[in-house]
């Protein structure tokens, strides 16, 4: 195995020992010191790698995202019709609240960091731009924003809940989000408005 700055690896250590310390401690409990004995690198390394723990956690949440994203992908990326892309993200509701706990909290600190500190939006704006991306394979842009909200929404009201909803409930509101209605813009003959008119 290769030591020193030389170990291919040893970049890559770092940002996973950074992640795991914010899922379990908070970035509170985040710290070059820390993040360095995690990873099993001298501490040296961290400034070797990393201009300043911005540039780390950057990094790090950087990574995290392209994982989500590659989770939209894995169930976004198949569907041949709208009834298909409807189940797959129930599908996808299910899977993100059903499965790790350590990418609920990394979510949710990143959501905190990004509300704080201005300059982390830039991860926030482009993971939802990406995410969003997918589901207008499927659906028109207004109602891709809408879904994503909702696939957030649903997501982290099973994860906290005692009693999660069912799938049922799930694919329902996916249903009415994505099932093309009357404009509520545009006026109809009937309306109260219309008749005054």
């Amino acid at each position: 195995m290769a030591t020193g700055h030389a170990d291919p690896r040893r970049r890559e250590r770092i940002v996973e020992a950074t992640l795991d310390l914010i899922a379990e401690e908070g970035l509170a409990g985040v710290s070059h010191r820390k993040v360095a004995a995690r990873a099993g690198v001298p501490l040296g390394s961290m400034t070797y790698h990393f201009g300043g723990m911005d540039e780390l956690l950057r990094e790090a949440f950087g990574r995290f995202t392209d994982h989500i994203v590659g989770v939209f992908d894995a169930y976004l990326a198949t569907p041949g019709d709208r009834d298909q892309a409807r189940e797959a993200v129930a599908d996808l509701v299910h899977a993100l609240s059903e499965g790790s706990r350590r990418d609920l909290v990394l979510t949710q600190e990143l959501y905190t960091l990004a509300a704080r500190r201005p300059a982390y939006r830039e991860l926030t704006h482009e993971w939802m731009r990406r995410s969003r991306t997918h589901l207008e394979k499927h659906f028109p842009p207004d109602t891709a924003r809408q879904l994503d909200a909702l696939i957030e929404g649903l997501t982290l009201h099973r994860a906290l809940a005692r009693e999660p909803h069912d799938r049922a409930l799930t694919l329902e509101a996916v249903t009415r989000i994505t099932t093309p209605g009357p404009d509520p813009r545009q006026e109809t003959p009937h309306s109260p408005r219309a008749a005054q008119a």
